[in-house]
């Protein structure tokens, strides 16, 4: 990162200019030069998976909150680069010399969408109160943890004490499990909510057909600048040669989630351009290791000297749209450890004899039947996994499900095995708290059940006792060389983010873990004639 987060705490009063900037920056525009509202177009963009529900609480995949980034706002947000957090509704913030006590100043001009139970009102620090309350208590991945006490001070200004100092707090604030949502609309909905989001962000929901899309439109009234889009319609193409056929009919603006052969075919086209940066998105095999044939460490260790990575790259990535994975963290974390990933690397396979004696002394000699839950978008590596299995007699059956049902099945620990995909923000907390700290079993993240207190104990440790990257990365080394010991997971591979644009989409920036903004202080998409 630019600038390391213990020299951010300290130094806040850099973050006030920043928000003095206001609703600058690029060619967004000002408040007090707003755009003709009219025109503009719909973007069209297209996610590779269905959604589940725009309820911050609810939300389990990318996939729901790059549709939520638009509706809804956070208190503060990564730059586009994600080396910075900055204001969005806080415009700025103080913190307390223990670093336990966040105070915020909110803006004053924000106003919800008007809904059916409120008519667009003032947002207010209640609102905020109300809203990461409901995260803290309610949220389906824990998305908000360690906060004692949060008092409103003002209609402006509130503060937040946490139980203890955590120095990944504010990268939290980030999340869209903690957006602000207006009470009326929340409680009025009840249930529904999920389908009938109403927030403070550039765009207001307007339809959601199940499978098919999401639509929103404009938000004339959005309080940092006029959007310069009229809308934006979020179809699900869960077939990646679809998707890139899509792009290249112009039926879509946007692919997100590009490989196989349309890396190849958009480079090629003239009216498209293929961005690619370095991802924050891992992939892996995760095992149940509460019950079964792999709550058994031999088990585990024969599945990993059996499984071959590179033939798996090679055959579901053939386009270099990622590279081989040894940690459950991305090489572009800084709490990546090459030291742990050498020592996982010597210690995989292929070992197909030594994979089989293995299962043997595990009471397994002519191996087992198990099923392995996936998405559609992950079936092929599923199958590859599935086939160097058979090579030591371990027979998969592949569950290929909707997300609904993929994150249902997980949560709730009854996947034997399930593959799936990651993707978070740069400190490691988010990789490894959400995966393997014990308080997250019966959720998404941990949903193999793992468990063990001197991992629990180092990843408390490494956000509670210092806020240096380097002091807290050797915290995370400690607990990686543990994990990887434990085996919970097979680590795949670290994907890159791909995505095939139009040309005639202007200012859309790809960021490192697929979040799609596009309206920022930094800019603000819009479509070329």
């Amino acid at each position: 990162m630019k600038k390391k987060l213990a020299l951010f705490l300290v130094s806040v009063a850099a973050l006030f200019l920043l928000a003095a900037c206001g609703s600058g920056g690029g060619d967004s525009g000002g408040k007090d030069g707003k755009k003709d509202a009219s025109g503009g177009g719909e973007l069209k963009i297209a996610l590779s998976s269905s959604i589940a529900s725009l309820d911050p609480i609810s939300y389990t995949a990318v996939y729901e909150s790059n549709i939520m980034r638009s509706v809804f706002n956070t208190l503060v947000s990564y730059d586009k680069d994600m080396q910075e957090i900055v204001p969005e509704l806080a415009e700025s913030w103080t913190i307390s010399k223990d670093m336990q006590t966040y105070t915020f100043k909110l803006r004053e001009d924000v106003h919800f969408h008007k809904g059916k139970y409120q008519d667009g009102r003032k947002m207010v620090a209640d609102d905020v109160k109300y809203s990461l309350e409901r995260s803290l208590n309610e949220s389906a991945l824990n998305r908000l943890r360690n906060v004692k006490e949060i008092t409103v001070i003002s209609d402006t200004e509130l503060s937040i004490e946490l139980e203890q100092p955590y120095a990944a707090f504010l990268a939290m604030l980030t999340d869209m499990g903690n957006v602000i949502v207006p009470h009326e609309e929340v409680e009025g909905w009840g249930d529904k909510f999920g389908q009938n989001p109403v927030g403070t962000g550039p765009f207001v929901f307007k339809e959601w057909l199940t499978d098919d899309y999401v639509q929103l439109v404009r938000n004339d009234d959005y309080w940092l600048t006029t959007p310069n889009l009229s809308g934006v319609k979020f179809s699900f193409i869960t077939d990646k040669n679809m998707m890139g056929n899509a792009l290249q009919s112009g039926d879509i603006d946007v692919a997100t989630d590009i490989s196989g052969q349309n890396v190849e075919l958009i480079e090629k086209n003239d009216n498209l351009v293929l961005e690619k940066v370095n991802g924050l998105s891992i992939g892996y095999l995760s095992f149940n290791v509460t019950e079964g044939p792999t709550k058994d460490l031999k088990v585990r260790q024969a599945m990993n000297l059996a499984l071959d990575k590179d033939e798996l790259l090679k055959g579901f990535y053939k386009y270099g749209e990622a590279k081989t994975a040894y940690l459950p963290l991305p090489r572009s974390s800084w709490g990546y450890s090459e030291k742990v990933a050498q020592k996982v690397k010597e210690q995989g396979g292929p070992n197909v004899d030594e994979a089989k004696k293995l299962l043997a002394d595990a009471g397994y000699p002519d191996g087992f039947d198990i099923e392995l839950y996936t998405s559609e978008a992950r079936v092929a590596a599923a199958t590859i996994v599935q086939n160097q299995m058979e090579k030591i007699g371990i027979n998969i059956s592949i569950k290929a499900v909707e997300w609904g049902t993929f994150s249902d099945t997980v949560s709730s620990g009854k996947a034997p095995l399930y593959i799936m995909g990651w993707s978070w923000y740069p400190d490691p907390d988010f990789f490894l708290y959400q995966l393997f700290d014990s308080k997250q079993i019966g959720s998404l993240g941990n949903g193999g059940g793992y468990n063990n207190p001197k991992v629990d104990e180092l990843l408390l440790k490494a956000t509670s006792t210092t806020t240096d990257e380097k002091e807290r990365a050797a915290i995370y080394e400690e607990a990686l060389d543990i994990i990887t010991d434990d085996l919970p997971h097979l680590d795949l591979y670290d994907q890159d983010i791909i995505v095939g644009l139009s040309k005639k989409v202007k200012g859309y920036n790809v960021r490192p873990d697929n979040s799609i903004y596009l309206v920022t202080n930094e800019t603000n998409v819009s479509l070329e004639d």
